[in-house]
């Protein structure tokens, strides 16, 4: 949610990994490619780019994974609970110190990026194919654009961004209609618990932009993340999924699902992540928000016995060239203001 973008206060979702793909919406990118180290080992660069990439693209059948035979909102919040602490621990070593302002921005946050966000897509993976999941993730950028315009009441508007908005939508009319027909009530709801989450996700993205909050990105994230894992675990909590977690019973491939998410998918991608903003233009690290749908929605039909019909294939490439196009209209509107 699998979901864009670290770095609260800035532009950032506080996301450590996940999925966050989708997350990354274009508002004020810079469109040329520039570099602030030039002399970044070229390994490291393809490492890096990659794990935005494919890592990020591959945490959606990972989820599909962990959540099969357990309860959705235990599994992201131990994920996230692990993840916090590794970020928290590295901040705190690095002399970080959090304020009562970002304590607090991290516990909304949390409740918008993790609860919500998060929580619907665990939970709506038992029921939706991953791919699916990915590409209804990958129209954040348009319900941020949408939101953020609503909320400052202007409306700004090109011929680029309108057909990027309307094409999404279709996409995701034409994807719900496809995945509806096939599945019934259950994949239904799954859906559109994970439009909720989008939506959540993007009022976050609207929200840690407006707090403008400053400090370490790392301490933000941690915090972040932890708050997200304690409202998840209650909730998780007061809706009985104690009932059914039995530990005995995991799988070899649930516990690599979990322990992947949390390693790869939070921890090495955010690291990834960051690493590159300080050395690339915004707008080449964005990039991954148009290849993650593509690695999801392959990945499932590969690894996990996810169907690829025609009507996907079209949803899945309107998705995608409504991103594109709203992402260039946005930076085109940015560099007429």
């Amino acid at each position: 949610m699998g979901r864009g973008a670290f770095q609260i206060g800035a532009r950032s979702q506080g996301c450590a990994g996940i999925d966050c793909h989708m997350a990354t919406s274009s508002s004020n990118k810079t469109s040329a490619v520039t570099s602030v180290k030039p002399a970044a080992n070229r390994l490291l660069v393809v490492f890096c780019f990659g794990a935005i990439y494919l890592i990020w693209g591959s945490t959606f059948l990972a989820i599909r994974y962990a959540v099969e035979n357990l309860p959705a909102l235990y599994v992201v919040s131990f994920r996230h609970v692990c993840a916090g602490l590794l970020l928290l621990v590295w901040a705190v070593a690095k002399g970080a110190r959090p304020s009562w302002e970002q304590i607090r921005a991290s516990a909304v946050i949390g409740f918008l990026f993790f609860l919500v966000g998060h929580g619907t897509l665990h939970w709506a993976e038992k029921f939706v194919p991953s791919g699916r999941a990915a590409l209804l993730i990958a129209v954040e950028p348009i319900f941020v654009f949408l939101m953020s315009s609503a909320a400052a009441r202007v409306w700004r508007l090109n011929a680029m961004l309108l057909a990027g908005i309307l094409m999404g939508l279709a996409g995701v009319a034409l994807l719900m209609r496809e995945s509806t027909g096939e599945g019934g009530s259950r994949v239904t709801a799954g859906l559109l618990a994970i439009l909720i989450g989008a939506l959540s996700w993007s009022a976050g993205i609207i929200y840690s932009r407006k707090s403008k909050l400053s400090g370490s990105p790392l301490l933000l994230s941690a915090l972040s993340l932890l708050s997200g894992a304690v409202l998840l675990f209650v909730l998780g909590t007061l809706l009985g999924e104690w009932r059914g977690l039995a530990i005995a019973r995991i799988t070899t491939r649930e516990w690599a699902a979990i322990v992947y998410l949390i390693l790869f998918g939070s921890v090495i991608t955010f690291t990834a992540y960051n690493w590159l903003l300080e050395h690339f233009s915004p707008t080449l690290v964005a990039t991954h928000t148009y290849v993650n749908p593509v690695v999801a929605v392959l990945l499932g039909w590969a690894f996990g016995g996810e169907v690829l019909t025609l009507r996907v294939a079209v949803a899945a490439a309107m998705v995608i060239a409504a991103v594109v196009l709203v992402d260039r209209g946005t930076n085109r509107l940015h560099r007429l203001a």
